[in-house]
């Protein structure tokens, strides 16, 4: 194949995945820029078409790649490298985004485990800025609660209004100690002093948030420290690596 046939070609493909319609010769020659007459294109077309490269789907229309004519162009005429570098934008958008949700995946698993293994809220802020809980039905069945529904009303008014519990999360002091504890009428907010915090932050290389657990004062405390403890190790291990 003549290498002006090969750009014929490209410039169809190129032009039909723009467009969808049939792509005429003089289109080709004032788009691609080509420096012969229409005549010339429409000869090198119909060389392609008797090829099997092209097809002519109406009498007076121009011609539309076939499957033939794109495995040529993906075999022998597709510039990957020039693509890549013209998407590299999109890539590295493509990358933070993936790199978040993988994050997001994280954070969400390692809460699960929390909720599971303390039967309490777990709760984690995560990149998006909001935060993100489970184990809420575990804190309404316990007596402290089931007693006192008001005070249950408040505790889910806290969770679900996930700005102002993040706003919360953020206007706690930071500490030296790798996890918080916070309890009762130590928590700032009205709402939750029926209830307990156990806390901590985590950090990647281009993030930081929070996780812990919330439950009723009379939670369990040695023990939801310990196992916060351990799945943030595995969680910063998992981030990091």
């Amino acid at each position: 194949m003549q290498d002006r046939q090969k750009q014929i070609l490209t410039a169809i493909i190129k032009e039909f995945i723009q467009t969808a319609e049939p792509v005429g010769s003089k289109t080709i020659m004032v788009s691609y820029k080509f420096n012969v007459s229409p005549a010339t294109i429409r000869s090198d077309m119909a060389e392609l078409e008797k090829e099997g490269l092209l097809i002519q789907p109406h009498t007076s229309a121009g011609r539309i790649p076939t499957d033939a004519g794109y495995r040529y162009f993906v075999d022998d005429l597709m510039d990957y490298e020039q693509t890549k570098l013209q998407a590299s934008s999109i890539v590295e958008e493509i990358r933070k985004e993936f790199n978040k949700d993988k994050l997001k995946r994280q954070i969400h698993d390692a809460v699960a485990i929390l909720s599971k293994a303390t039967n309490n809220i777990s709760f984690a802020t995560i990149p998006d800025s909001r935060t993100f809980y489970l184990g809420l039905s575990n804190v309404l069945k316990t007596p402290e609660f089931t007693k006192n529904p008001l005070q249950a009303s408040q505790v889910v008014e806290v969770i679900e209004d996930r700005d102002n519990f993040l706003n919360f999360l953020n206007s706690l002091e930071n500490s030296d100690q790798k996890i918080q504890i916070f309890i009762g009428k130590e928590n700032i907010l009205e709402q939750i002093q029926s209830c307990s915090l156990i806390l901590s932050r985590y950090t990647t290389k281009e993030y930081s948030g929070y996780i812990g657990i919330m439950g009723p004062t009379r939670m369990n405390y040695p023990y939801n420290t310990v196992i916060l403890e351990e799945v943030l190790d595995l969680l910063t291990q998992e981030l990091n690596s």
